[in-house]
């Protein structure tokens, strides 16, 4: 059986980076993860991978934020790798799922972007190593605030809100071209 530590270095070693620079993102996370089995967890002090995902409505038009109870900008959903996770991209899912409420989501085989960004995380200040999926909601999917968020709303491209977070907007193109391919 995989590990989850495996699972994110067959992730990041078979990502495609669309750019040079998303190139240079990911040698910096297989830096990281490579020699470290406790990487994935939110114990490994100084920092640690998270997993996310910006959910896209059935018709590939908009895309649903989080207003995040602690940070108080609008985001993508997301967080802590747990132990129940076999991989990252079951973590972005089920992260997603909780937070939004919303069951059947079809979350993306593969990465749309890799961010590194400092959180203040209950351990202190920490670096979140997040793998950020897509994923496309099942048609009149309603979503549901989790105890996490202050409020979840679906946003066209064109009308993002404010204060967003950093780093959020540059999934919304990805995300979206790929709710289109599937």
């Amino acid at each position: 059986m995989t590990t989850l530590h495996e699972d994110a270095l067959a992730v990041l070693s078979d990502w495609a980076a669309p750019s040079p620079e998303a190139e240079a993102s990911r040698q910096r996370f297989l830096d990281f993860v490579r020699p470290d089995p406790t990487t994935v967890w939110r114990e490994h002090t100084g920092g640690h991978v998270t997993a996310s995902t910006l959910v896209v409505d059935a018709n590939a038009e908009r895309v649903l934020l989080c207003l995040h109870g602690r940070v108080n900008r609008w985001m993508q959903l997301g967080g802590h790798c747990e132990p129940v996770d076999t991989t990252i991209a079951g973590a972005a899912l089920r992260e997603a799922s909780e937070e939004s409420g919303i069951l059947g989501l079809r979350v993306s085989e593969a990465p749309i972007d890799l961010d590194v960004h400092h959180v203040h995380c209950s351990g202190g200040s920490s670096l979140h190593y997040d793998i950020r999926y897509a994923a496309i909601a099942p048609a009149g999917a309603v979503e549901l605030v989790s105890a996490e968020s202050s409020a979840l709303g679906w946003f066209a491209p064109d009308s993002l809100p404010e204060p967003l977070a950093d780093a959020t907007e540059q999934l919304v193109g990805p995300a979206l071209a790929w709710a289109k391919r599937v």
